[in-house]
């Protein structure tokens, strides 16, 4: 489940056919792996958010040149003297997909759901955002009022960014109702769900009563009559279905974008770009269950975090487009603390490591022990193109006298595994988020419970403390200064092993995609694209 000023760099630049955008066309892109769920309050998954990202809408959006709040659902916004009351007024005659209309009511609702004590909407993995708040209240029909009752720095951006169920279709949580919940979704978005075919496909159609067609900031904006999503799971069959033009649009690993993407139509029919924005960047990693007792000791994670060759990854899969990651916070970021150095390749200083924790082959068969348990464990893997960096690591720690499985596991299961934390390790990504850094939702041990994404269980009081005192800390710099010792004390306490931070948005076009820019600062700007007639 969202400021900085740097320098825009163009890498490359393609100038639009037609001087404005067309509407029509049905745009082709892939969501890699299936939602487990559409319920815009429980589902967890990028996937998901996707789909959010085109039915759904919030009282305000963001620019994505400025990143300033801009009208959306609501027209009108003003913020108390003292930075605890918010009040929104919500424009007359924004409808829900269903023709219901859209009220201070399904706004109240939406923030009740998320803030259930009794975890209802399963939505605990959203609550950490929104705990300071007091309350919402109703004024009238078209007006609303947040209530803060502590300070926290983003207490207007989580009330302002806040995407509206309606409470006629969400309030009912019987079993019936979430079964029929999980494969739908009405939002009040630009797009309406027309088809989810499990297995297959989501296909999304222009909402014609979408109130943003009036508005001078969305103009331009949502150019597709309909948006095909298929559940492609594998980079190299997506890329393949691009290239026979069963996709549009294709996000590109390092890999894909120096030793694939050329030859043959590249450069021609279809377009890569390497572009660089203020987005934030998102980073994989393996993370350790923590309640686990192979894992219980500092030293044995930072000594597995040392047999991951990093420098090789580099250079046979990233190819110098990416960063090597040194903790929870991406390298580009205000919040980075440069005194924080990626952990690095060293297997025999790993192995020492491991032995002065404790750990030895005392039967001889080639794998550590202590105290009867042998280092062994597996790491659940969500996408088999990763697995050929898990296998490095894999044979590396083998050497080590680490017992390492890689197990594959299709993505509804792995998330159920994760929710239940039934695993020993797990590799998986985090998206950049926002851009100014709250790690409460990841990293408070207040995250753990109720299916929280703190699935690794990591706790730390000091790390608790700090993350509460810059949640309450206004002032940019002296937050930094805070999460920069959360930044140092997290990775210094190596829950995760940190693989890469992008330093490109890498990505391919067919010709029929037609665009103004490259990227925008904040974002690509594919919701500002459109297709050839």
């Amino acid at each position: 489940m969202f400021k900085g000023l740097l320098t825009l760099v163009f890498l490359s630049l393609s100038l639009p056919t037609f001087a404005a955008p067309v509407v029509g066309g049905t745009f082709l892109n892939n969501l890699g792996a299936e939602p487990p769920t559409l319920n815009p309050l429980s589902s967890q998954d990028a996937s998901a958010s996707e789909i959010e990202n085109y039915t759904m809408s919030a009282l305000l959006e963001r620019n994505p040149d400025t990143y300033e709040w801009e009208e959306s659902v609501a027209e009108k916004w003003s913020i108390s003297k003292d930075g605890m009351t918010f009040d929104f007024k919500i424009r007359e005659g924004v409808t829900f997909h269903d023709g219901k209309p859209l009220t201070a009511e399904d706004v109240k609702f939406t923030f009740d759901a998320i803030m259930d004590k009794e975890n209802k909407y399963k939505t605990a993995h959203r609550r950490s955002y929104f705990e300071n708040f007091e309350s919402v209240e109703v004024i009238d029909q078209y007006n609303v009022r947040f209530k803060a009752k502590e300070v926290y720095f983003a207490n207007f951006d989580q009330a302002a960014g806040l995407s509206i169920v309606p409470k006629h279709v969400y309030a009912d949580t019987s079993k019936k109702a979430e079964k029929k919940l999980n494969k739908t979704i009405v939002g009040s978005g630009p797009y309406i769900l027309d088809e989810f075919k499990r297995g297959r496909q989501i296909m999304l159609k222009r909402n014609p009563n979408w109130y943003g067609w009036k508005l001078k900031t969305k103009k331009g904006e949502h150019n597709y009559e309909r948006i095909l999503f298929r559940f492609l799971k594998e980079p190299e069959v997506e890329l393949q279905r691009f290239e026979k033009g069963d996709l549009d649009f294709v996000g590109l690993s390092p890999e894909k974008f120096v030793l694939r993407a050329k030859g043959g139509k590249w450069g021609k029919d279809l377009i890569k770009k390497k572009v660089e924005n203020k987005a934030p960047s998102g980073y994989s990693f393996i993370g350790f269950n923590l309640t686990s007792p192979i894992f219980s000791s500092v030293k044995t994670r930072k000594a597995l975090a040392m047999l991951v060759n990093k420098p090789l990854m580099n250079e046979k899969f990233q190819f110098d487009l990416s960063l090597s990651a040194n903790g929870p916070v991406y390298r580009q970021s205000f919040y980075n603390n440069t005194d924080v150095k990626p952990v690095e390749y060293d297997p025999k200083a790993a192995l020492a490591l491991l032995r002065e924790d404790g750990w030895a082959d005392k039967d001889g068969d080639g794998i550590l022990e202590k105290n009867g348990v042998k280092l062994s464990f597996t790491i659940l893997e969500p996408l088999q193109d990763f697995i050929k960096y898990l296998t490095i690591f894999q044979e590396d720690a083998k050497k080590a006298g680490v017992d390492i499985n890689v197990k594959y596991v299709e993505w509804n299961t792995f998330i159920k595994l994760l929710n239940e934390r039934k695993f020993d390790a797990v590799r998986l990504a985090w998206t950049g988020g926002q851009v100014d850094w709250d790690p409460k939702q990841v990293w408070h041990s207040s995250s753990i419970a109720n299916e929280g994404s703190n699935f690794v269980q990591y706790s730390n009081p000091k790390v608790d403390k700090l993350i509460d005192e810059s949640r309450a800390t206004m002032d940019r710099n002296k937050r930094a200064q805070m999460l920069k010792q959360v930044h140092k004390i997290i990775s210094d306490d190596h829950a995760y092993i940190y693989f890469f931070n992008r330093k490109y948005a890498l990505y391919a076009h067919n010709k029929r995609v037609k665009m103004e820019k490259d990227t925008y600062n904040y974002t690509i700007g594919a919701s500002h694209w459109w297709l050839e007639p």
